[in-house]
């Protein structure tokens, strides 16, 4: 009975140790914090402006700025915007227009860039670009159905008529080859997408439109010759 009364005690005491550490750790944790200099932001309108600015100085400014920050000229960008506003796709928020929106998301696929670094170009933070990027993506998703068609499935002019192709390439509606792209991928199935590149990449079939040269793509897997299983 007495061992069990000891064992007991120490119990306690072990616990309530436990408790006067834990204790001393959150106020010397408050302490410390109080000690940090606080960080200083400036008016909400003075970020705005700065914001504003950089997307007028440094993308806005000319057509080649634009295409070359975007990969869009200034005309195709704002008509864009005004088509994603008009279908309410994305809408104005308090300090972020869609104009921004949409500038970040092609900032970021038009140069493979990680939304830290977009983060630090547009003055916004890293959880505003990711949660912005995803919104945009949906949103361009959702014209699908307005700007990606099925080819036409006729004879191409470039074939019928002529005697080099015809009727050789007869009901031939375009060409398809493999080729690779660049991805990004986690270290450990890094060795499956190794190939002749100093980088990882994606194997994918591309089939090319004789007429319009438009180019449509599908990831494959190694081997991979048909579209079959997709």
């Amino acid at each position: 009975m007495a061992k069990k009364m000891n064992k007991r005690k120490k119990m306690v005491r072990g616990a309530a140790v436990f408790v006067a550490l834990a204790a001393m750790a959150v106020i010397i944790r408050a302490i410390i914090r109080k000690r940090r200099p606080r960080i200083t932001y400036g008016p909400m309108h003075e970020r705005d402006r700065i914001r504003f600015d950089y997307l007028n100085q440094k993308i806005w400014q000319s057509d080649v700025l634009c295409k070359n920050m975007l990969r869009f000229e200034r005309a195709a960008f704002f008509n864009l915007c005004s088509i994603i506003r008009d279908r309410k796709l994305l809408e104005d928020g308090p300090h972020l227009s869609v104009e921004q929106q949409l500038a970040m998301f092609l900032h970021t696929i038009g140069h493979n860039l990680r939304n830290r670094v977009v983060s630090a170009n547009f003055c916004r933070s890293y959880g505003t670009t990711s949660i912005y990027f995803r919104k945009v993506l949906h949103a361009i998703g959702e014209l699908r159905n307005d700007y990606i068609r099925p080819p036409s499935l006729e004879t191409p002019t470039k074939i019928a008529g002529n005697h080099r192709f015809d009727p050789y390439f007869k009901d031939c509606i375009g060409a398809i080859d493999g080729t690779h792209v660049r991805a990004g991928v986690t270290k450990d199935v890094e060795h499956s997408f190794r190939g002749r590149k100093a980088f990882t990449t994606q194997n994918v079939m591309a089939a090319v439109d004789l007429i319009s040269a438009s180019r449509m793509y599908w990831l494959v897997g190694k081997g991979q010759h048909t579209m079959q299983p997709f």
